[in-house]
């Protein structure tokens, strides 16, 4: 991972809240909230929480006692998650590194993180503050983006950068999002983290979009991948955006179009 795979700045917050949200993130949302409500958490702590996709889920399942608060070490996709729930006062939002979190020993009763471990520089060290805010018997929850030939969408949008820019292909889908998949390797950083009882299971949903245009946006406009994009110049932001839109129409068609999407969800206490 390098520096720039966590620059989410400028009107990437906007964008991936508005397309990237309803095209992969949902579904995978709703499942965690789901596996939290289930161990009937008093104290919820939700790191990575982006444009707080999550915490809605959270919100809207968890009963009204429970305490939610939502962590992200980029203020900008946080101040994009507090326009959604700036009212509700059982809910705290922070700026927060999940390696270096700022909370006591044993204060929470659940974590939850929705595709950030695959950016955390250090995995081990990001799980054992986990643990270190768990209470005993607390519950990790989490979940990662399988390998990216599992994932329709970004696939296809990661080929036709490699043919875009033949001598300079963007590696941040591969590097990143989808570089994080081997369970046998996430099983092995949270034992190293001291995390036991690890259940991690594959989970599959389809993803659809109005458009091929709308998919294209999300992943060359709404990810730190514009960043790459437009570092390399010539053909342009607008133009590379539009060469993913018309590989997406030739593989599933030019109108209201759909594609697998595929990750891991880890638990873990």
């Amino acid at each position: 991972m390098t520096a720039s795979d966590k620059a989410f700045t400028g009107s990437i917050p906007q964008i991936y809240d508005q397309l990237l949200v309803p095209l992969i993130f949902v579904p995978y949302a709703q499942d965690l909230a789901r596996r939290i409500t289930a161990h009937q958490p008093r104290d919820v702590l939700e790191t990575a929480a982006g444009t707080g996709v999550v915490t809605r889920a959270l919100h809207a399942q968890l009963p009204p006692e429970v305490r939610i608060t939502a962590t992200d070490l980029n203020e900008p996709m946080l101040a994009q998650a507090k326009r959604h729930l700036a009212a509700e006062s059982r809910i705290a939002f922070q700026q927060a590194d999940a390696l270096a979190l700022p909370f006591a020993d044993a204060s929470f009763d659940a974590v939850a993180c929705q595709f950030g471990a695959m950016f955390f520089p250090d995995r081990v060290k990001g799980y054992a503050e986990a643990r270190r805010v768990l209470r005993p018997g607390g519950r990790f929850v989490f979940n990662v983006w399988d390998r990216i030939e599992e994932n329709d969408f970004p696939h296809v949008v990661h080929e036709t950068l490699q043919q875009v820019f033949p001598e300079s292909p963007p590696q941040f889908f591969t590097r990143t999002p989808h570089g994080y998949y081997d369970s046998g390797r996430i099983e092995a950083d949270l034992i190293a983290a001291g995390f036991t009882d690890i259940a991690i299971e594959t989970v599959t949903h389809r993803s659809r979009a109005a458009s091929p245009q709308d998919p294209a946006t999300a992943f060359c406009q709404g990810t730190p991948m514009r960043g790459e994009i437009e570092a390399r110049g010539t053909p342009g932001l607008a133009a590379v955006t539009q060469a993913a839109a018309d590989a997406l129409a030739r593989r599933f068609g030019g109108g209201p179009i759909e594609g697998r999407i595929q990750a891991l969800v880890i638990s873990a206490r």
